[in-house]
């Protein structure tokens, strides 16, 4: 009987050790674990956790609660949409059985969307994980457990989505103060005061120079990246722009005042670097059609692409023979009747209409006083015009209002809502430019009649240069759509140089009643003529200089 005790209390231990071996193994085998560590940017001062600090922490709670790692998973992106490619690779070795838990610093670091969370939640309830461990959470794979799971899953969601609303109201209300909300572009810089763009001092001069000289219509992109470049426009980290970045900041309406977001205008408060004026005519210098580019390898000569044939209308090109330059059609439209010219007999053309252009240093500066004098007088003639626009501006700003009130009744649709603010908003930038415009009067106004009259002064010294580059930019001036036809100049007089011969020629009152001044109405703008009397035809000086300058601007 003793023996029999004996010999089942011995297999009763040797039964429970073996069973004790085989729970060990299990229970070792089913704590295989991966750590996932995640942060959403590189920016180390934007995350509470960095990964190294994740990575430490999950490490130590491995080796206190005696866990296999199998692997460690890094990943920096984002977790608020599906898609993260590390996070889908360690759930795939999942389902491979390679490891049945996960190490993470929190729920919030392995989904803050509900594809993700779901599919954590779908793996626990068919055992492909067992267990889940955070330092900062608690969760068992019961009921109870998962419930948890979930709600830890919907706040992270709810946060990330509730930090998206805030971040757009913002941004919109930013928008609506006039506060440019994104990296300030080039030519102007962030101020940390008030929160909003300034012009950069080094920049801004740079960007509006190279308005202008697009606006000109002498450059092509090319050419104004060649020319701005040179004066030293580069990005914020001083590389060299590429054609493709002139482009876009010649179409960015955030250097005339208007900020453009989403498919609408907003009205900006900063400063303006450029007016919409010169705004707008670099763009409609952008839509004109291209001209072929040619290679290094061409000839240069000045006239090419300046001529069109006065026959057929093809463009007019060069080339040398015998040692001289000639001018003929291209004919690309078939033959053409029109006979080569020489380059020095349509400079010798182009002279003789600059000397009809030209005035006299005494005349020059006769009228220069004149101008003087007139602005003088005319300092506060712009009153009403200015109460005028206020008036005009504060209907703009009615109009936007009830536009406004409108769509939030539902009685527009946002396409329509849209389209009429952004209408709304071009008209008030303009009548902003008048007010801006009023406030430089003497810019406006008298200092480009003065510029023209020493242009007129510049014209006389050209007709008798040498300086065949100069010329042509000049003659660019005098005339447009200039055509060669029967070896002659066939352009129109562009105002109001085509008024210089009709100026007197004396500096007296008798020569044309100097202390008056000029009275009568803006006369047409003369038909195309040719060069025999381009610039001197039968046209009445009927009015004054200044109103005539006006009347180009």
């Amino acid at each position: 009987m003793h023996c029999l005790r004996t010999y089942f209390l011995k297999n009763y231990f040797l039964t429970l050790r073996f069973l004790g071996i085989i729970i060990v193994i299990m229970t070792t085998s089913s704590r295989k674990f991966f750590i996932y560590t995640r942060k959403s940017t590189d920016t180390e001062d934007r995350q509470v956790r960095s990964l190294a600090d994740q990575l430490a922490e999950l490490r130590e709670l491995a080796r206190k609660e005696q866990l296999e790692v199998v692997d460690v998973f890094i990943e920096k992106q984002t977790a608020k949409i599906p898609g993260r490619p590390i996070f889908a690779e360690m759930l795939e070795r999942i389902e491979k059985g390679e490891a049945s838990g996960i190490l993470s610093w929190h729920p919030d670091r392995l989904a803050r969307n509900s594809v993700d969370g779901g599919k954590i939640i779908y793996l626990v309830d068919t055992g492909l994980i067992t267990d889940l461990k955070f330092p900062t959470f608690w969760f068992d794979a019961t009921p109870q457990g998962k419930f948890m799971l979930s709600i830890a899953f919907g706040q992270s969601k709810y946060y990330v989505d509730n930090l998206s609303e805030n971040i757009k109201r913002s941004y919109r209300q930013k928008l609506k103060n006039g506060i440019w909300p994104h990296k300030a572009p080039m030519g102007y810089l962030w101020d940390k005061k008030s929160k909003s763009i300034i012009t950069d001092p080094e920049r801004a001069p740079l960007i509006r120079k190279m308005f202008e000289a697009y606006g000109s219509g002498n450059y092509t992109l090319s050419g104004l990246k060649k020319a701005v470049g040179t004066l030293g426009l580069r990005s914020h980290t001083g590389k060299e722009l590429s054609i493709s970045n002139y482009q876009s900041l010649l179409k960015n309406t955030l250097y005339h005042g208007l900020m453009y977001v989403g498919g609408e205008f907003y009205e900006g408060k900063h400063e303006p670097i450029i007016t919409k004026k010169l705004f707008d005519t670099c763009q409609e210098m952008m839509t004109r059609k291209s001209k072929p580019q040619h290679g290094g390898s061409l000839k240069p000569y000045v006239y090419r692409g300046l001529f069109k044939c006065g026959g057929c209308g093809c463009s007019i090109t060069a080339e040398t023979q015998k040692g001289h330059n000639y001018l003929r059609c291209t004919k690309r439209k078939g033959p053409c009747s029109q006979k080569y010219v020489r380059e020095e007999v349509v400079t010798a053309m182009i002279k003789t209409e600059l000397e009809k252009v030209s005035l006299s240093d005494a005349v020059a500066d006769w009228l220069i006083a004149e101008v003087e004098k007139e602005k003088s007088e005319d300092a506060n003639s712009s009153k009403d015009q200015i109460q005028k626009v206020n008036a005009e501006a504060v209907t703009v700003d009615t109009k936007l209002d009830k536009l406004m009130t409108a769509y939030l009744e539902n009685a527009l649709t946002l396409e329509e809502y849209q389209t009429t603010k952004n209408k709304l908003m071009t008209e008030k930038q303009v009548m902003k430019d008048k007010l801006a415009a009023f406030g430089r009067i003497s810019t406006i106004r008298f200092e480009p009649v003065v510029n023209f009259l020493n242009d007129c002064k510049q014209a006389g010294i050209l007709a008798k240069s040498s300086d065949l580059t100069k010329i042509r930019e000049f003659f660019q001036k005098v005339g447009s759509n200039p055509l060669v036809r029967d070896r002659a100049l066939v352009f129109s007089p562009r105002a109001p140089f085509a008024f210089v011969p009709e100026i007197p020629k004396k500096s007296s009152n008798e020569a044309g009643g100097a202390e008056g001044g000029f009275q009568g109405g803006i006369p047409p703008r003369p038909p195309l003529v040719v060069c025999d009397d381009a610039i001197s035809c039968d046209f009445s000086l009927s009015a004054n200089l200044c109103t005539l300058e006006d009347s180009n601007l």
